[in-house]
């Protein structure tokens, strides 16, 4: 029995990477206000560990991360934008 729940702790710990997703959000960002704004976003949102895709739209004053939901969160990326001088909100 201890060798079974040994090999079940073990096995959970090796597939908890696993559980992890790649997620894909849109976030508002009303604050571009010029054509170098969207450098500042993606830098700031490229920064962020887990975030491996960002594409910024100065027309749409949006932004659009794609990142790994286990090394980070919407919330860290709204903080990110907002540090750099771009409050953002998740775009629904």
């Amino acid at each position: 029995m201890k060798k079974l729940l040994t090999l079940f702790a073990f096995a959970t710990l090796v597939a908890a990477p696993a559980w992890a997703a790649t997620k894909t959000v849109t976030l508002s960002v009303p604050g571009m206000t010029c054509a170098a704004c969207p450098f500042t976003v993606k830098a700031a949102l490229s920064k962020v560990e887990g975030v491996s895709k960002t594409d910024v739209i100065f027309d749409k004053r949006e932004a659009t991360v794609t990142f790994d939901d286990a090394k980070t969160s919407v919330l860290a990326l709204m903080k990110a934008t907002g540090n750099a001088g771009y409050p953002s909100t998740l775009k629904n």
